[in-house]
């Protein structure tokens, strides 16, 4: 099922049996397979394939060449930058079907997913999480955590509008962009207001 206001470049192939929200636009070159789901207002960037069973929130974005498995699952308002890549199989053999052995990765709301990243299957990225460029994660991702490097390991927490936050002497810091209030606590980022 396809909205209406969906805008498909004409050289994007769009299979049946897939579900576009509305207001989505898929630009050149992109495969949309059958059964996946594809939510209002997101846009899908040049020469990406969204595979079977793949579910997108709304406002996904999904820049150029990115490529989403069987198994991963984004929450809405996740970015996923240039060229990121996810895997679903752990050890990959051209001569050996592993189809039935894809594992999942969710991605959680407001996350973004930088240039070039690799996230390994089986590790979940929790709400607004920043992944850097270049990054391959290879261990789940809290909420609220600032990941780079290879294996990407944390450095720092991130407000949902993406800037890092220094915390005071009452574990609390202040988003300078939204002014929101964090807290860190023992099990992670609290937002206060």
């Amino acid at each position: 099922m396809i909205s209406e206001t969906v805008h498909i470049h004409p050289t994007a192939v769009v299979d049946e049996g897939c579900t576009i929200g509305q207001g989505t636009r898929i630009w050149h070159f992109s495969h949309i397979m059958p059964g996946c789901v594809i939510g209002n207002d997101c846009n899908i960037g040049q020469n990406v394939v969204v595979s079977p069973e793949v579910v997108l929130g709304r406002n996904v974005k999904v820049q150029n060449n990115v490529s989403i498995y069987t198994g991963v699952t984004c929450d809405d308002d996740v970015f996923l930058g240039p060229s990121m890549v996810f895997t679903n199989v752990i050890n990959p053999r051209s001569a050996v079907n592993r189809r039935n052995q894809y594992q999942r990765t969710h991605v959680g709301k407001g996350a973004s997913i930088g240039a070039n990243a690799t996230i390994v299957c089986g590790n979940d990225i929790g709400p607004y999480a920043l992944i850097g460029a270049g990054s391959v994660v290879t261990r789940p991702v809290p909420a609220y955590a600032l990941v780079v490097g290879n294996p990407a390991r944390q450095i720092g927490w991130v407000s949902e509008y993406g800037h890092r936050l220094q915390f005071d002497e009452n574990k609390e810091a202040v988003c300078p962009e939204s002014g929101q209030v964090y807290q860190l606590t023992e099990k992670g980022i609290l937002r206060l207001t």
